[in-house]
């Protein structure tokens, strides 16, 4: 015959299992929804590197309101559509290599303008400014925002859902630029998104036209194409941010609730 004692005993480490498990489960949801937010078939700040698995980015972020309503901060975007267009092959090389490069983004939420080295990210910048001259950006909504670390805007994507791009990749660059070297990518940083796996090694040079605006210093790899600095619109940034997300759990994304959508672009040398 089982004593009280010993029902009292069985009945905690019942209690505890069942606490064990749901921790399990909290962390399996978490990781699911960082590789979601990474990679698969949502292209991504990495596919997923082991690292955003284990917690370096965060699980997707809690709906902000006000009154009941989205507080989007941003204006209605003007009538048009991605257009959409693709290509076999990565452009020819037509860029003066030892130049900088300025490229603005004209958003439904102010201007976001950076800065470009040629000398160290040539084919980056030779795509950019190829896709901007092709107007492929036009009405694209940045479809990504995490807050939880790494603090991102990811933009780029014609279809907003993280799985398209130009229809060719191109290869990772300044992997090794000292700015990154030891895992944080400062806030300004202008980067390439791709389906790098670092627990497999399998994904490099799978860049393709979705990039990340960097809002806050931010914990990364460093697998992600370093391309850009931010030398207008982090304000713009700031607000997006701060207007918050919503889950998507159909692609496991978290979307600013900010309507960011790039109207126009621009490409100069400067």
């Amino acid at each position: 015959m089982v004593s009280s004692e010993q029902r009292r005993k069985q009945l905690a480490r019942e209690k505890y299992l069942r606490q064990q498990e749901r921790r399990a489960q909290r962390r399996r949801r978490a990781r699911l929804r960082t590789i979601g937010i990474l990679a698969g078939s949502a292209l991504l700040i990495g596919a997923g590197a082991a690292y955003m698995a284990s917690g370096g980015f965060g699980g997707g972020e809690k709906k902000e309101s006000s009154a009941g309503k989205d507080p989007d901060p941003c204006r209605k975007a003007a009538p048009g559509k991605p257009n959409g267009k693709k290509w076999e092959k990565e452009p020819a090389l037509r860029i003066d290599d030892s130049a900088t490069y300025a490229m603005t983004l004209r958003t439904t939420c102010g201007d976001i303008s950076f800065e470009m080295d040629a000398s160290k990210t040539p084919r980056t910048v030779n795509s950019f400014r190829f896709l901007s001259g092709e107007k492929f950006f036009d009405h694209t909504k940045c479809h990504r925002l995490v807050k939880q670390g790494p603090y991102v805007l990811q933009c780029g994507d014609p279809t907003a859902t993280g799985k398209s791009g130009p229809g060719y990749t191109l290869p990772d660059e300044n992997l090794k630029d000292p700015r990154v070297k030891d895992g944080t990518y400062p806030a300004g940083t202008v980067a390439m998104a791709n389906r790098y796996q670092a627990q497999t090694g399998k994904g490099r040079d799978t860049g393709g036209s979705q990039f990340f605006l960097v809002f806050k210093d931010s914990k990364l790899p460093p697998d992600f194409t370093p391309f850009g600095k931010i030398t207008e619109g982090m304000d713009v940034l700031k607000k997006i941010a701060d207007a918050g997300s919503r889950p998507e759990p159909e692609n496991r994304n978290t979307a600013p609730i900010a309507t960011v959508v790039i109207e126009e672009t621009s490409v100069r040398k400067s």
